[in-house]
């Protein structure tokens, strides 16, 4: 049995100001926050977190001490990385929004994310055991669209808050949802 807790990482001012990230701190406030959710996190057996460093400053707040995951670093979001949404070319914006494989960015489509993910994930069933995953919320909304084997194209359906939690458990064959 395999149960995995995923945390997103905390606010940043990216976040804040509808931009794709570079690679930004936590706002004071996220790591006021994170510090408060703790206690339920520290009992896994492993943890990794996304290199960026809001991931890492995320586990710091929460009092683990993750292994880097480059599997769960943000989607690659190209020439389009510290840009604001309004800045970016409508027409393209659009395509990648509606389209999963579409890259208009030069980064990384949503497809691919999805598998990166979901391979990573697989990699999980073999150990067993509670694993911590502090990631961005791109990631986990493809975690979720994995669980629930739904189509890449749901990936803009699913809203993911700064230091939300979501878990799965899974019997080595499958992954399952837990509320």
């Amino acid at each position: 049995m395999t149960r995995l807790t995923w945390v997103c990482h905390g606010a940043t001012e990216a976040n804040r100001q509808a931009r794709f990230p570079l690679d930004e701190p936590l706002e004071e406030k996220a790591i006021a926050e994170a510090q408060a959710l703790s206690a339920g996190l520290r009992r896994a057996d492993r943890v990794f977190a996304s290199p960026a460093l809001r991931a890492r400053q995320t586990a710091q707040a929460l009092g683990l001490d993750p292994l880097d995951a480059p599997e769960l670093s943000d989607c690659d979001y190209g020439q389009w990385a510290g840009h604001s949404i309004t800045e970016l070319p409508a027409d393209e914006l659009a395509t990648w929004m509606s389209d999963p494989h579409a890259a208009p960015h030069g980064g990384e489509s949503i497809v691919k994310l999805y598998a990166r993910v979901e391979t990573w994930m697989d990699g999980q069933l073999k150990h067993g055991g509670h694993v911590v995953a502090i990631s961005h919320a791109p990631v986990l909304r493809a975690a979720l669209l994995v669980t629930l084997q739904a189509p890449a194209a749901s990936f803009w359906r699913v809203d993911v808050e700064p230091l939300s939690i979501v878990q799965m458990t899974s019997n080595g064959t499958r992954w399952s949802l837990r509320i």
